[in-house]
């Protein structure tokens, strides 16, 4: 294998790493603001954790977040307005990170 087979095989490796670690960050996310949106909503213990899987499950239905954002707009309406909903996915994905990056 030549250095340049070598770096194109790292730079795939890394690629898929950081693909897999970016998806896992969202998936995290999404829960974490699930879990915020359920207690806005007075969901608690598992009726949290299903609206949180809810949550999750919303992503898969277009690329990027903003399904997400409709969902949660829509759920907590008159609870949370929109650029509330923003702000607090920003800092779920934060604290996601921190979470994955402890976690490895």
């Amino acid at each position: 294998m030549t250095t340049f087979d070598d770096r194109e095989n790292a730079f795939e490796a890394k690629f898929a790493h950081d693909a897999d670690m970016q998806f896992k960050a969202d998936a995290r996310r999404n829960k974490l603001i699930g879990l915020w949106a359920a207690e806005l909503l007075g969901k608690t213990g598992e009726a949290a954790e299903a609206y949180a899987k809810e949550v999750v499950k919303a992503d898969f239905e277009e690329a990027g977040h903003e399904d997400v954002v409709r969902k949660l707009v829509a759920d907590l309406e008159g609870k949370a307005d929109e650029a509330t909903i923003r702000a607090q996915m920003e800092d779920s994905m934060k604290e996601a990170k921190a979470q994955i990056a402890e976690e490895h």
